[in-house]
């Protein structure tokens, strides 16, 4: 009898020290550094044709500000400008008998998501895109922005819809994602990198900066 009780302890011992080495293994796996983690929502997606939102980097938002500091200055001082309004600039742009495909990504984008908008809100529009591409915290590309999954409801099934070339709508998003890219005017949402159409209201902890037609914007 004393035997089995000996022999029960010594495997409640062996028990008790592998326990507690696993477990010191768990505590120090939790010590390295976090990774980033993207929140899973069940709203919809982010942006325009349908209500939208995207998920969020950070609890409130904080590091928003650092990834889009280019865009938090002033219009380039080695930028010419001629023309005493936004729109004047957009009729100064010539049509480019063709564009890359970054370009043709941008304005599209403009175009889908905000034509027959102000030309400041397509400005607003194109703006979040380069901030994204120039943050490192999104694809690093015009067209990885735009077609990440999730974030724009004209992408289908990894596709955008046509473009009519030929109309006024196509001519002027690709003058504004010009400017936008030179950035010969000033952004009137400067630094943002989130938005989502206004009809809606996501409990976003970020910092709102305007809205601007049918977009509200953030960073």
């Amino acid at each position: 009898m004393r035997s089995k009780v000996q022999w029960a302890s010594a495997i409640a011992l062996a028990a008790t020290v592998l326990t507690t080495l696993f477990g010191a293994q768990g505590s120090g796996a939790a010590a390295l550094a976090p990774v980033l983690v993207q929140a899973k929502s069940n709203l919809e997606p982010i942006f325009v044709s349908q209500p939208v939102v995207q998920s969020l980097p950070s609890e409130d938002g904080a590091d928003a500000t650092d990834a889009s500091e280019a865009d938090n200055e002033a219009v380039d001082q080695d930028t010419q400008v001629d023309a005493d309004t936004l729109a004047q600039l957009v009729a100064q742009q010539a049509m480019p008998g063709s564009l890359s495909s970054e370009m043709r990504c941008l304005a599209s984008a403009i175009y889908f998501e905000a034509r027959g908008e102000t030309l400041e809100g397509q400005l607003a529009v194109g703006r979040v895109i380069i901030n994204r591409a120039e943050s490192g915290r999104f694809p690093a590309s015009y067209c990885g922005v735009v077609y990440q999954p999730s974030q724009f409801s004209f992408i289908q099934g990894k596709k955008m819809p046509k473009v009519r070339e030929h109309s006024s709508g196509w001519r002027e998003a690709v003058a504004v994602a010009k400017i936008a890219v030179e950035k010969s005017w000033k952004s009137p949402v400067k630094g943002a990198l989130f938005f989502h159409a206004a009809r809606v209201a996501p409990n976003w902890r970020l910092t709102r900066l305007a809205r601007v037609d049918n977009h509200i914007f953030y960073r």
